[in-house]
């Protein structure tokens, strides 16, 4: 199912430490959403059989992924300087601001200090066995290219900067063309020091997206659906400039 997501009112909260400054992605301070259901399956077509005749059929189909969930939405907040207790000392409003939307299931345990690209060769046969998607058309390096340069836009996590010559592999979530535009969309798979996969959506502003509405962002997270009935919890981050 697709959920549109509006996150509102993001703090980044400066920790000052002996002069120092540790700027780490926050959780998202309020999310709302509104369920969409999936594409409903198309109806057989039929064709009129007759004894002795032999006939040639070229058949186009559609199946629907069990592998990946989408994600889409608009983000607002601000930048803050801000105590302990939350009182802020000063606000700086953001309309439609720049920066990363995150997503991972081992949201309340990520080491953002070691956030680096997704290590494919390492982890990623592991992680598609985990997924049940080995060897599949809607696979992981099927979906994300593997460490091209020049394939995405440079961005910052906290103090660690991802530039065009990363080549952290990523992807482009199709826009209101109904395909991938270079630039556009962009989502990028991180992984923290223990190599918990991130999801990593660069954000846009007001760009046409897939449905030809104005999106902020859109994402894939993986999701297992091959046979497997249960729901996966993804934690979600925010990042603003």
């Amino acid at each position: 199912m697709n959920k549109i997501f509006t996150i509102a009112m993001v703090a980044l909260m400066l920790v000052f430490t002996l002069g120092v400054t540790l700027a780490i992605p926050n959780g998202a301070n309020e999310v709302s959403y509104k369920n969409s259901t999936r594409l409903a399956a198309d109806s057989p077509k039929n064709y009129t059989a007759i004894a002795g005749n032999v006939t040639e059929l070229d058949i186009t189909g559609r199946t629907i992924t069990q592998s990946w969930q989408g994600y889409y939405g608009n983000v607002s907040g601000s930048i803050t300087l801000s105590d302990s207790a939350g009182n802020p000392m000063y606000n700086w409003s953001l309309a439609s601001p720049q920066g990363e939307v995150f997503a991972s299931t081992n949201g309340l345990n990520l080491d953002w200090t070691g956030v680096k690209c997704f290590n494919w060769t390492e982890n990623g046969t592991d992680l598609e066995s985990t997924m049940n998607i080995d060897d599949a058309a809607d696979g992981i390096n099927e979906t994300f290219e593997t460490y091209i340069l020049n394939a995405h836009a440079d961005f910052i996590v906290g103090s660690t900067e991802f530039n065009e010559t990363t080549a952290c592999m990523s992807t482009e979530v199709f826009d209101s063309s109904g395909d991938k535009n270079p630039g556009v969309f962009e989502e990028v798979l991180l992984s923290d020091a223990s190599g918990n996969p991130i999801f990593a959506a660069l954000l846009e502003q007001d760009v046409d997206g897939f449905n030809s509405i104005t999106h902020d962002f859109q994402m894939l997270v993986l999701e297992d659906g091959h046979g497997n009935t249960e729901t996966t919890d993804y934690f979600f981050y925010v990042e603003l400039e």
